[in-house]
């Protein structure tokens, strides 16, 4: 195979792969199983966080919806300044991961599917009154009929997974 094949297929495969759920810069570092507990309670924290600021709540998830309260926004809002932030310190310092790996950011492909996907993720939000973050916290409260939401979540993954060659991307 020459050069440039080997180059389109290297290409392909970027793009192919940046579709999966998997990072495209992975680290290849392997790490002790105790390394997860410090994983466990930065989600154990988070998920307190979100429980106090009320980010879980229906009830705030509706007034969004419905425009009545600024609340949610407030929080959206101020995720994104951040991120923003953060994503432009972390290139212009080239800051690097605890373990020295190079952090770094690779632009996607913008297709019709990821409106597709985004009003379903937003129909989803406002019928259930929850997104992906919040679902556990919410089930830690004693909401169980989140479980529900969680195991629908998880079959429509599974259904993306199933039939993502044939969707529009």
């Amino acid at each position: 195979m020459n050069k440039q094949a080997t180059n389109q297929v290297e290409e392909t495969d970027y793009e192919v792969r940046s579709l999966d759920s998997m990072c495209v810069n992975e680290s290849s570092l392997v790490h002790p199983w105790y390394y997860q507990l410090k994983y466990s309670l930065v989600g154990v924290l988070f998920g307190v966080v979100f429980i106090k600021a009320e980010i879980i709540s229906w009830f705030r998830i509706q007034e969004m919806f419905r425009l009545q309260s600024f609340h949610m926004y407030g929080v959206i809002g101020t995720a994104v300044v951040v991120g923003a932030i953060s994503v432009f310190l972390i290139k212009k310092f080239k800051v690097k991961t605890i373990h020295g790996e190079a952090i770094t950011f690779s632009d996607k492909k913008f297709n019709k599917g990821q409106i597709i996907g985004g009003l379903c993720f937003g129909f989803g939000w406002a019928m259930t009154g929850a997104c992906p973050g919040p679902l556990f916290a919410q089930v830690a409260t004693g909401a169980f009929a989140v479980l529900a939401v969680i195991a629908s979540a998880t079959l429509g993954t599974w259904v993306y997974g199933k039939f993502r060659d044939k969707l529009p991307h």
